[in-house]
């Protein structure tokens, strides 16, 4: 776990960063530094780590969320038996996410409290269900005040169906590249309908957070709400 300090005047924002698939904290940190660079007076980012780790012969299948980590964790996978992972892979059963929720549990409780979340990809998946969750007071330590969700999408598996059944009030901000070829545009903007209001950023790229200076304000005119 590791963490931005911003030095405002006003107490910057907390927000809770999960990776995504065959990244871990650390790499996720370094792939967002433009983005704490950009929000640096304004957001405190804590990155923490899924808690499965991936085997070599594992790495082969699955979507890739960027880059080569060595230390590459998931948070649940759509293949329990080769435990791989798959955005696209419909499933009955997957495994791993009720760890994740527990890890989530624990950070907040060690490092809380946070006024968001911001997930990329399956950390996006898995923020969006943690709002359910949320929501639902199946977890009552989690009390985010705002999502953000890059390249996010509905779990396909079978058994997380439950987490789609009603609109969500927590505010969110969904970002999606329009040549995304991982997780593509139209399964981003299947995850709109699950919240009440949401916000949308686009940007005309691919698989990663954007972060240049003409998002500044995007970015900014939806966290300022929260402060």
């Amino acid at each position: 776990m590791s963490s931005h300090a911003s030095g405002p005047s006003m107490a910057p924002l907390r927000v809770l960063c999960l990776h995504g698939y065959r990244q871990n904290g650390a790499s996720f940190r370094e792939k967002t530094g433009a983005l704490r660079k950009l929000l640096k007076k304004n957001v405190d980012f804590v990155y923490v780590d899924a808690p499965h780790l991936l085997e070599q012969a594992q790495e082969s299948a699955g979507a890739r969320d960027g880059g080569e980590d060595p230390d590459r964790r998931g948070w649940w996978f759509s293949d329990p038996g080769a435990r791989t992972f798959s955005a696209h892979l419909r499933c009955d059963e997957s495994s791993g996410l009720d760890e994740s929720v527990a890890a989530v549990r624990q950070a907040v409780r060690r490092h809380g409290p946070f006024d968001g979340v911001l997930g990329f990809s399956q950390g996006a998946a898995l923020a969006a269900v943690l709002c359910a969750l949320q929501e639902s007071q199946r977890e009552p330590d989690f009390a985010f005040r705002f999502a953000i969700l890059v390249a996010g999408f509905r779990s396909a598996c079978a058994q997380h169906l439950s987490f789609y059944s009603a609109p969500l009030g927590t505010a969110s901000l969904h970002v999606f590249g329009l040549e995304d070829a991982v997780i593509p545009a139209d399964m981003s903007r299947d995850l709109l309908p699950l919240f009440r209001d949401p916000h949308v950023l686009t940007h005309p790229g691919g698989h990663f957070v954007p972060a240049a200076s003409a998002h500044r304000q995007n970015y900014q005119n939806f966290l300022e709400r929260f402060r």
